[in-house]
């Protein structure tokens, strides 16, 4: 049998490999299957390239172990364990494959005839969390073999990547589904509502919450951690948790937030700023809060007069011993109140990439005045959807609102 193939049977070969790696990449499955694709390896490759019979190892501390047989194979007793020290395995790890034949005197004979093989090749994959070995015939393409063993590997791993990324989003967007309110609280006279809109493409670190502090007094938080994924998932936990804790100990909301501040700062998590608004609502419509670089919540009131809540300090985590100062507004019957984070002041418009911007923002509340709380934040996103023209947004947009409702 040629060594060699011919023109018309490298194209045949090529289309084959690249057909199977858009197969293995385009998998929809969420949990990657090797064994099934060691499988498919064989069935598509075994005329061309003699491949028949496959093993499936493990890494499992210092050895790796064999798991799994495929077609062809012989079928020894499970958990065989083999050191990474053997040195085919030690060059399958080096250089991502191998192919030995029997006479090799790096093969040892004793071991692989006890799992049936003559020739083989090799792959890691995973990291070398695992190595998929092959059977193949005497005599046979080590060239061939390797380029297109090499070709699956590549995209086994890009599947396993896009799995373990897949993975993180999943948990990420697990933990803000935790956190984030899952009705609106029951306060005095006033209606309130909130609203968290995430990308699909990236988990950004928005959050917004209700804290019963007494019968009297509510606190009101929005939050945004920089970055996207698990480590902004996870910092906006840590916003949850300390707000809350902090709050409990009858903490004053200035000292709650620097203390926050500390925690933020000491952080080991790549996403280490976050900016903040907490403010507290009391029944008789007081509302007193703390800005760390958040966009400014507003207050509309009745007669239409805009108040910005801005006052505070930097966001939470770049400085040390950072401190803050307090704003305060007094709400009255017919006003509202709207914070938001900047995903929404910064929706671009598809046509020319002009921003949002608070003066519209402010704009589409003051045309839903009068209405409850969930109607304002309706108008809001349909104004918003109405500027982007449909267009995705491009970071996850929260908003909460507060009415104060007119008295009849």
């Amino acid at each position: 049998m040629s060594n060699t193939l011919s023109p018309a049977d490298h194209r045949g070969l090529m289309h084959k490999i690249e057909a199977l790696a858009e197969h293995i990449e385009r998998d929809p499955g969420e949990i990657l299957s090797i064994r099934t694709i060691a499988a498919k390896v064989i069935y598509k490759l075994r005329d061309e390239l003699g491949i028949s019979g496959g093993r499936l190892y493990e890494l499992d501390g210092e050895d790796y172990v064999l798991r799994a047989t495929f077609p062809d194979a012989k079928e020894v007793e499970a958990d065989i364990r083999i050191p990474r020290t053997y040195p085919p395995l030690e060059i399958c790890l080096m250089r991502g494959s191998v192919y030995m034949i029997a006479d090799d005197p790096l093969v040892d004979p004793e071991l692989e005839a006890g799992l049936g093989v003559r020739d083989f090749a090799a792959v890691e994959v995973g990291n070398e969390q695992y190595v998929l070995g092959f059977d193949v015939a005497g005599g046979n393409r080590r060239e061939e073999v390797l380029y297109s063993l090499g070709v699956v590997r590549h995209s086994i791993n890009r599947k396993i990547r896009q799995n373990h990324v897949a993975g993180i989003f999943r948990q990420a967007r697990a933990i803000q589904r935790s956190i984030l309110p899952a009705a609106s609280p029951s306060f005095g006279n006033f209606d309130i509502a909130g609203r968290s809109l995430s990308i699909e493409e990236a988990v950004g670190g928005d959050l917004f919450d209700y804290i019963p502090i007494t019968d009297k007094i509510l606190g009101l938080a929005i939050a945004d951690a920089s970055g996207h994924g698990l480590p902004a998932a996870l910092q906006v936990r840590d916003i949850y948790t300390g707000l809350r804790m902090g709050l409990g100990r009858d903490f004053k909301i200035v000292r709650t937030v620097e203390r926050l501040n500390d925690i933020i700062h000491a952080s080991t998590l790549t996403s280490r700023f976050v900016s903040l608004f907490y403010g507290e609502l009391e029944v008789n419509g007081s509302f007193i809060g703390v800005n760390a670089g958040h966009p400014p919540p507003f207050h509309l009131a009745a007669d239409g007069e805009v108040t910005y809540l801005d006052r505070g300090g930097p966001v939470l985590g770049p400085l040390p011993d950072a401190t803050y100062d307090r704003s305060f507004v007094q709400m009255q019957p017919g006003g509202l109140l709207v914070m938001y984070t900047d995903g929404i002041t910064e929706t671009l418009r598809a046509g020319n990439g002009e921003e949002y911007r608070i003066e519209r923002l402010v704009k589409a509340a003051r045309a839903c005045q009068g209405c409850t709380a969930a109607e304002v934040i309706d108008g809001v996103f349909a104004d918003l959807e109405t500027w982007s023209e449909g267009a995705p947004p491009q970071d996850d947009c929260t908003i909460v609102v507060v009415v104060y409702p007119a008295r009849k």
